[in-house]
């Protein structure tokens, strides 16, 4: 089932026929064009967006397949997926929809809860207090910059931002429930359900590059200046924003090298005759989510 789901994210980024050069494109087909890019991307759409086609979302499974996928992958191809440019709203909405948002990325309910949740869960994990303390490190905002980071820190920032995507608090095995299970006797924590609290950052619309994680701060009390900090972490953050301009004016070369090698006509040949053999029906399926969303454009 893995090989089939390949063709997901191209039909999430649009397709070659698409009017004008397309970077998101470009990037979903070097990342299939590099079997380690291809087979990290092919897990984490087989658990956010394959079995949720079946009536399911395992947010926990998908979460971790998508920290696999920008810890183990090749930074180039990652993060010209997580940061490619757009020059209209449905690219931009595309891109938006790059991880599964609606698995990995927002919680149950159409509200965002309160930015403190994610922030006090993310505090007492052994996943996620780690990376966000390396992007607090990595992305100080140095306004006198012309970049707007510390001294060559631009590159960091955008590894430790990544670094983010599929994280949440409460992991299991770091002090909370396992899935399915009741929290343990004593605990001194509120049972946050399965998948915990999420801190993965995302594109907040399909308008421009702003970056936050799914939450707010209307409901923060006392603790409000706090919640807007954090926030402001992602929305306000000079080096931030610079870091990910800075990427997508550069156009990594390894996209190309890497269309270059896909475009071969015997490396294509192989790889139509491999996937007709491992083509199952379970492919439609798990593609029906994305195909409703072309719908939209």
């Amino acid at each position: 089932m893995a090989l089939c789901l390949a063709p997901a994210l191209l039909l999430l980024l649009g397709s070659p026929s698409s009017a004008g050069p397309n970077r998101c494109v470009d990037a979903a087909e070097a990342c299939t064009a590099d079997a380690r890019c291809q087979q990290l991307r092919n897990q984490y759409v087989a658990q956010c967006l394959g079995r949720a086609a079946l009536g399911g979302c395992p947010r926990t499974r998908c979460r971790r397949a998508l920290r696999r996928f920008f810890a183990r992958g090749p930074p180039a191809l990652t993060h010209a997926l997580l940061f490619c440019p757009c020059a209209n709203p449905a690219c931009a909405e595309r891109r938006r929809q790059t991880f599964v948002p609606a698995c990995a990325f927002s919680g149950p309910g159409g509200e965002p809860p309160s930015c403190l949740e994610p922030l006090d869960a993310c505090e007492q994990s052994r996943i996620c207090r780690p990376r966000f303390l390396a992007f607090q490190a990595s992305c100080t905002p140095a306004p006198s910059a012309p970049d707007g980071c510390l001294r060559d820190q631009a590159p960091h920032c955008l590894r430790a931002y990544a670094g983010l995507v599929g994280t949440h608090g409460r992991e299991p095995g770091a002090g909370g429930a396992l899935p399915g299970m009741p929290p343990p006797a004593g605990a001194d924590y509120p049972a946050l359900g399965p998948a915990g609290t999420a801190l993965t950052p995302n594109y907040v619309d399909n308008a421009s590059a702003r970056v936050a994680p799914w939450c707010g701060c209307g409901a923060s009390g006392n603790r409000r200046e706090e919640c807007e900090a954090f926030r402001g972490l992602f929305t306000r953050n000079l080096c931030l924003d610079g870091a990910i301009q800075a990427f997508e004016s550069s156009g990594p070369p390894v996209l190309q090298d890497q269309l270059d090698i896909h475009q071969d006509p015997e490396n294509s040949l192989l790889q139509v005759s491999s996937a007709e053999e491992l083509l199952e029906e379970s492919c439609l399926l798990s593609m029906l989510p994305v195909l409703a969303l072309q719908l939209l454009f």
